[in-house]
């Protein structure tokens, strides 16, 4: 990957991953509602921390980029 092409072409995809995401993220509703979340409100405050949500993508992306380097080799 020494040839400057691929980083243009690795920025388009995280680019086009992302703008996927944000389009089917009204479709996945669960998504951030997962039991573990923590969720406080009372009166005019409101805090919200979606751990459950963080570990369970920190573990598909640690997933995809495993098999990305495994396939790599």
């Amino acid at each position: 990957m020494q040839h400057p092409g691929w980083a243009l072409v690795i920025v388009g995809v995280v680019i086009a991953g992302t703008g996927a995401i944000w389009l089917l993220a009204p479709h996945m509703p669960w998504l951030g509602n997962l039991p573990g979340d923590i969720a406080v409100e009372r009166g005019h405050f409101r805090f919200y921390f979606p751990i459950v949500t963080c570990i369970i993508l920190s573990l598909l992306l640690t997933g995809i980029m495993w098999l990305a380097r495994f396939f790599s080799r």
